[in-house]
């Protein structure tokens, strides 16, 4: 029980997270000691006791060598009794470590449910880890507007990874420390592998603080096979399951003789140059692949002569799983060459993409797999568009972002909770309607979710279609689709359960 007549809550914003902590472990000791709880009485804050403490706590003039926050929550310990009757020494500052402590900070902790957001903020990712922040802020303000998840509010906490395996995990374990207990993250593969291989290991040695991991676009096939985890659900279709569905749309185009292939130099683009060479070969052996280039990730500004190679080798066809500025660069330097070769991508329409695209000249040549394109998407799948547009200043990129938070909010719902091991219970073998259509699951296998597929080409749009992309005038046309169920590659996940 904490009563206050007055508080100098300038004071409690100023130290609140970290007086929390000291103050209740304080307050702990004194309980144990005395046998009793407190009872505060009088919390008047005084200017001359404020200054005292201000000056005691300084780094000059011979002061304890305490910090301000541990100071402040000293003052609990200096509680006096009385005759039975617990009285707080003549401070302020107690009675205002007491009021955050006892009353704020647990309805803060009831009243959010924290998400962390770990992705490229600075750095060359950082134009699509910003798209992806605005995404799940946006998803997160439709969730609380429609009143929440069993009553508590999302907030998205942005954490930086950098695009760096190493600052991913500073970045996890500060999502950690923060008692955050769901983290997101999509851009890199290699940053995907380490956040999951170190969410398991912080899970085996944190019984109740577990971190569920959801991922949107680390899609590296060895996360849902050989390093699957219980603790991370994927919803982005993964390379092969992508680059089964592109060379199937490829192997009817008899006007491809000659392939390039240009992927970035790491798991995933090595991935993608790994499936490009196997599929072809099986469906379209006649094929030939004239280059296969693998460049650093995120550090190439000109293109220029690797355009001169792909010029020169004669291929009328390129292959590539770029993405960020690797994808718009690469395209802005084959415009700036006159390149007339066909594209099949993954990520073209990402940010910049289309910008680039355009000068290029090849209108319905350079062709995309995704989970859903706006102008062929549902009726709701369109007014969610054009309402995020209106908002953000962007397309939906990530379609499986709304599916992603869609199943989470359902998976809350249903287990009545939020922390991560009820959470991944209920996903397990969840079934939804995708934003884009159709039935959409999670395996409970190696917890890869599975939606409809789409092939699209970019150009002029075509009559009644309501969206271009970043003004251009341009806009994707779906051409092809696969289901679901035909997107289903066996996985060698062999998943170990808590």
């Amino acid at each position: 029980m904490c009563v206050l007549t007055t508080v100098n809550f300038e004071l409690c914003s100023r130290y609140s997270h970290t007086i929390c902590s000291l103050t209740l472990r304080l307050l702990r000791r004194q309980i144990e000691r005395n046998g009793r709880l407190f009872y505060v009485t009088s919390a008047s804050i005084e200017p001359e006791t404020e200054a005292r403490n201000s000056r005691s706590t300084g780094s000059g003039g011979g002061g304890s060598g305490r910090t301000d926050a541990e100071s402040f929550a000293a003052s609990v310990a200096g509680v006096q009794v009385t005759n039975g009757e617990e009285k707080v020494m003549k401070s302020g500052l107690a009675g205002c470590a007491l009021a955050l402590c006892l009353s704020a900070a647990p309805a803060l902790a009831q009243d959010t449910i924290k998400i962390g957001y770990i992705d490229p903020l600075s750095g060359g990712g950082a134009s699509t880890g910003e798209g992806g922040l605005k995404t799940y802020n946006f998803l997160a303000d439709e969730i609380n507007a429609a009143g929440g998840l069993n009553g508590k509010k999302l907030e998205i906490v942005p954490l930086d990874s950098k695009a760096n395996p190493q600052e991913t995990l500073i970045q996890a374990q500060k999502a950690a420390d923060q008692g955050i207990h769901i983290v997101i993250q999509g851009d890199g593969s290699s940053v995907g592998i380490a956040l999951e291989d170190w969410v398991t290991k912080f899970n085996q040695r944190n019984p109740g603080k577990e971190i569920l991991y959801l991922n949107y676009g680390a899609i590296d096939p060895v996360m849902t096979n050989d390093k699957c985890s219980y603790w991370h659900f994927r919803f982005e279709a993964d390379v092969n399951m992508m680059m089964a569905a592109l060379t199937t749309f490829m192997m009817d185009r008899p006007n491809i003789k000659k392939v390039y292939l240009i992927n970035q130099d790491y798991s995933f683009g090595q991935a993608v140059h790994v499936a490009a060479r196997a599929m072809l070969g099986q469906k379209r052996p006649d094929i030939q692949i004239v280059g296969d280039e693998l460049i650093p990730l995120l550090k190439v500004t000109d293109f220029s002569p690797y355009i001169a190679k792909i010029k020169a080798s004669g291929a009328d066809s390129v292959i590539t799983g770029n993405w960020g500025q690797d994808m718009t660069l690469l395209l802005k330097s084959a415009a700036d060459a006159g390149l007339q070769t066909d594209w099949y991508t993954y990520y073209a329409s990402a940010v910049g993409g289309p910008t680039a695209i355009k000068p290029t000249g090849l209108a319905h040549r350079i062709f995309e797999v995704q989970e859903g394109f706006p102008n062929s998407a549902p009726e709701a799948a369109q007014k969610f568009e054009t309402e995020f547009r209106a908002k953000e200043g962007m397309s939906v990129w990530y379609p499986r972002a709304v599916n992603e938070m869609n199943v989470l909010a359902k998976a809350i719902t249903l287990a009545k909770a939020d922390d991560a091991k009820s959470i991944a219970a209920q996903l397990e073998g969840m079934k939804i309607e995708a934003f884009d259509g159709g039935d959409a699951w999670i395996r409970k296998d190696d917890h890869q979710f599975f939606t409809d597929l789409f092939i699209a080409s970019i150009g002029p749009l075509d009559p009644g279609a309501k969206f271009d992309e970043e003004g251009t005038g341009w806009g994707w046309k779906t051409i092809g689709a696969v289901k679901a169920i035909d997107t289903v590659l066996p996985t060698t996940c062999k998943m170990e359960r808590p």
